[in-house]
């Protein structure tokens, strides 16, 4: 098993994660973003007005993205797998 092969690996599992957890990032960052606008424009300083929001969010695209990500998972490893007697020797 080279350096190159490790890295490479490295790389695709590091693209992996990122593209799975993309839209539950995205979706809690532009909620995050309507609450902070809402807390500036009415001075209301809760911390849990933003908190509980975005949980929700997060757990709702769980929801709804839940296969998508699955999928993006599932393929990897069966790449992972499928190639790995290739660099073994």
């Amino acid at each position: 098993m080279s350096s190159e092969f490790v890295i490479r690996l490295a790389g695709e599992a590091v693209y992996t994660v990122l593209k799975a957890s993309a839209p539950m990032l995205v979706l809690a960052l532009v909620v995050g973003l309507i609450i902070s606008i809402f807390q500036a424009t009415t001075q209301i300083q809760e911390q849990t007005l933003a908190f509980v929001p975005k949980i929700v969010i997060v757990l709702l695209s769980v929801l709804i993205f839940g296969p998508w990500i699955l999928t993006t998972l599932v393929e990897f490893t069966y790449n992972l797998l499928n190639n790995l007697y290739k660099f073994t020797s």
